[in-house]
């Protein structure tokens, strides 16, 4: 297996797809497992720790400043990343993921949906950018995407988030881009649609 330090975490609900929970700067494996459980009780969690360090705290990429990513870095990590999540699929057994990603890991999965769309069966991008600014041409034909903003985020700014829903419109997938009265972090409107939104995958993939 591609090597990440990870948790994993059987479902305990065979209806639940899986989940892979990638954290933002400075977390880790065991940041978002509580998010997980909260939208998706029952589902399998894979949850990895970002392989980058900047000033010690976990990142899955490199980045040259706020808002300025390593576009080479992206690209080779999100092939890594999506090794991993193949790897792991198979060890435990389980179907590819839905990406439930906060702000870094957002935007890696973001990555990972344009360049090897096959790793996920779908994603909630949490106050995500566009990872690349010539992105391959993908095809993401009906996969499902939740994407949520922060109307006072100051990291992200609208007319990105708004690029990028439109990114991955054109390539296919079937986005619900929503935005909240919220800055960066994450809010119980997040929690509360994003729970909703995989019902609703759930149901239509049942």
């Amino acid at each position: 297996m591609t090597e990440f330090i990870h948790r994993f975490e059987p479902a305990t609900s065979a209806d639940s797809p899986p989940l892979l929970l990638l954290h933002g700067t400075g977390g880790d494996e065991n940041d978002l497992l509580g998010l997980g459980k909260m939208i998706s009780p029952g589902s399998a969690l894979l949850s990895p720790r970002g392989r980058v360090l900047e000033h010690g705290m976990p990142r899955f990429f490199r980045r040259l400043a706020e808002g300025v990513f390593d576009e080479a870095d992206v690209r080779r990590r999100a092939l890594e990343l999506g090794d991993f999540v193949a790897d792991a699929c198979k060890q435990y057994g389980i179907a590819a993921p839905v990406a439930v990603g906060f702000s870094n890991g957002a935007n890696i999965a973001a990555a990972l949906l344009l360049l090897k769309p096959d790793a996920l069966a779908g994603a909630v991008l949490l106050r995500a950018m566009v990872p690349l600014s010539d992105p391959p041409k993908a095809n993401l034909e009906g996969k499902p995407v939740l994407l949520l903003s922060g109307q006072a985020d100051p990291i992200v700014p609208a007319s990105n988030s708004a690029q990028l829903a439109a990114l991955l419109t054109q390539a296919g997938a079937s986005v619900t881009h929503e935005v909240l009265p919220a800055g960066h972090q994450l809010s119980q409107a997040d929690v509360t649609l994003a729970r909703n939104w995989i019902g609703s995958v759930e149901a239509k993939a049942a």
